[in-house]
């Protein structure tokens, strides 16, 4: 998925997520590196299998959209969905889980934006907060001009650019529309309408999906 950077880990949380109960998980996909023999609906189809049978089920899945790249014009247009499963993993684990399928796409961490032929980004975990509320209000208040330099070095639940990014909000809608932000107090609906007029410029859903 996602035009994103990368999640780290940390032992600690208000909401412990790595506790072994079954909870619901939000999570977005991407790819803006297909193939003529593996095009990008080929990856995110495959990785929906792999994570239905590694992380749980059954999977709630989005519309395919088709997203402009961010920043402007770093490379191709994005695939994106989001999905939400009931997952009995903790947090890390389920983190790891998505980092392994990654990998066997190809995907390589190191840029924090660019073309990748899968993202995926664990976007929430119920209301889970990791690992505590003062953390996740320094990188949501992150400026724009930091974003691109500074990663976090832990998980930080929910993702912390959750309520900027109308590629993530308007396909979570479709799936997990009654999440609320355990911080704000929004649900998907308040953050889409909170979102800038131009947020969605360039998205398009893909239906039938492909």
């Amino acid at each position: 998925m996602t035009q994103d950077g990368r999640q780290g880990s940390h032992p600690t949380s208000r909401k412990d997520p790595d506790h072994k109960v079954e909870r619901r998980a939000v999570i977005a996909l991407g790819s803006n590196m297909g193939t003529p023999d593996r095009p990008g609906t080929a990856i995110l189809r495959d990785a929906l299998g792999r994570l239905s049978a590694r992380a749980g089920g059954p999977v709630r899945q989005s519309a395919l959209w088709r997203t402009p790249a961010y920043p402007a014009g770093i490379g191709p247009d994005f695939l994106n969905a989001v999905v939400a499963l009931p997952t009995r993993l903790g947090a890390r684990a389920l983190l790891d889980a998505l980092h392994r399928i990654e990998a066997e796409e190809g995907r390589v961490r190191k840029a924090r934006w660019g073309p990748r032929p899968l993202d995926l980004d664990l976007i929430a975990l119920d209301d889970a907060v990791h690992p505590d509320a003062a953390t996740l209000r320094h990188w949501i208040d992150l400026p724009v001009e930091r974003q691109a330099t500074d990663w976090p070095d832990r998980l930080l639940l929910p993702h912390p650019r959750l309520q900027d990014r109308a590629f993530v909000l308007i396909p979570m809608a479709e799936v997990a529309p009654d999440w609320r932000h355990p911080l704000t107090g929004l649900d998907v609906d308040g953050m889409i309408a909170a979102l800038p007029p131009d947020a969605a410029a360039g998205m398009a859903r893909l239906d039938p999906a492909p």
